[in-house]
């Protein structure tokens, strides 16, 4: 038997020593007579309706695995929405359905090639992840001034190797939402077979004329495939349930690269709670669309130039001064996102909690 020698430290292999780590958004520190909010990680302040709660105390198999691919959890979603089961796949979280999107539709190939996935930037920090982690190529398109995509610059990055393009809508952490006859427009000169993934974790926060209705798209494009979450507006962020629609030619190869019971029974339970008492869910969005609303009100009043905000958190674009604002609001006890030399976004959060934003912006001197 040959014996080996080899020394030094066990290293992965290189794509993923290369790849950009995540920052998950940091709790507030304490401050000596302030209640401390974490407006960082885009939470919903108001949790989950009450009948979640109760349908998941109801839960007693946790021993038993939860169903492979969340069927219920899938029948249900079908008719609320009225799309096919077959065309939905559940995941953990949005975030897993991309995962599953992209581990399908680009990677690298035995010919030493790279496919391409193209994205604006800044955009959702977890999209470089996820593409290098395949082994594709990642094709970055710069957001306008104002936050929002560069459509015509993203179709002009389109070539032959190109697989899929995502649109974060409205885009996470700038705030503008895409209008659907932009979109209709766009995908009409996008080649039919590469993959346009349309990301709504936030869609039921949007209110604009000419909203983008993205199910309308799955139905006449067979290269859209939707992505939604039930973290963001039902507050079910711990539970990581998310799903993709798209037609069959598109999940027939999302099934084969989803790991199987990849979302909980408590997840598939409360999601299914939620959904059967929608009206109370908009009732909650409803009223973190009036206070992001406020929000951005009184920074306008206050000399605030920001990004539309349709999501449920606004952007300040505060260049190098992106530090010394975080440091500020840690000061008042309130954890922002911040994006070194970009910007800040701030979470909607409780009523107090915005307060003191507010009036943290109104005092803070912004050199723009």
């Amino acid at each position: 038997m040959t014996m080996f020698s080899r020394a030094g430290s066990i290293t992965p292999r290189e794509s993923v020593s290369l790849l950009p780590a995540y920052a998950a958004g940091k709790p507030p520190k304490a401050a000596e007579g302030l209640t401390p909010y974490k407006l960082s990680s885009n939470e919903n302040p108001l949790g989950p309706v009450p009948a979640v709660v109760q349908a998941m105390a109801a839960v007693d198999t946790l021993h038993r695995y939860p169903h492979p691919n969340a069927e219920n959890l899938r029948a249900g979603l079908a008719q609320v929405l009225d799309v096919s089961v077959e065309d939905i796949v559940a995941g953990t979280g949005s975030l897993g359905a991309l995962t599953q999107i992209i581990n399908a539709f680009a990677g690298s190939n035995s010919d030493g090639s790279q496919d391409e996935v193209i994205y604006a930037w800044r955009s959702f920090e977890a999209y470089p992840i996820v593409v290098r982690t395949a082994g594709a190529k990642d094709v970055t398109v710069p957001v306008l001034q104002d936050g929002r995509h560069d459509l015509e610059a993203m179709l002009a990055a389109i070539t032959e190797q190109t697989k899929v393009l995502l649109l974060c809508t409205p885009n996470n952490p700038t705030g503008p939402a895409l209008r659907h006859s932009e979109v209709e427009t766009f995908l009409a000169k996008v080649p039919s077979d590469v993959v346009v993934v349309i990301d709504e974790a936030y869609q039921e926060f949007v209110r604009t004329e000419d909203p983008l209705d993205a199910l309308a798209l799955y139905r006449k494009h067979p290269n859209v495939a939707v992505l939604r979450t039930f973290s963001k507006a039902h507050g079910l962020a711990a539970l990581r349930v998310g799903y993709s629609i798209a037609g069959q030619e598109i999940t027939r190869h999302l099934r084969v690269v989803a790991a199987p019971f990849s979302v909980s029974t408590l997840a598939e339970v409360a999601a299914l709670a939620s959904l059967e008492h929608l009206s109370e869910v908009h009732e909650r969005v409803d009223s973190l669309v009036a206070e992001r609303d406020r929000v951005s009100a009184a920074l306008a009043e206050a000399g605030w130039t920001i990004p539309e905000a349709q999501g449920n958190f606004v952007w300040l674009p505060l260049g190098e001064q992106t530090a010394d604002f975080a440091e500020a609001a840690g000061l008042q006890a309130l954890a922002v996102r911040g994006f070194p030399g970009e910007g800040v976004r701030v979470t909607i959060g409780e009523v107090e909690a915005n307060d003191r934003f507010i009036e943290l912006c109104r005092t803070y001197r912004f050199e723009a």
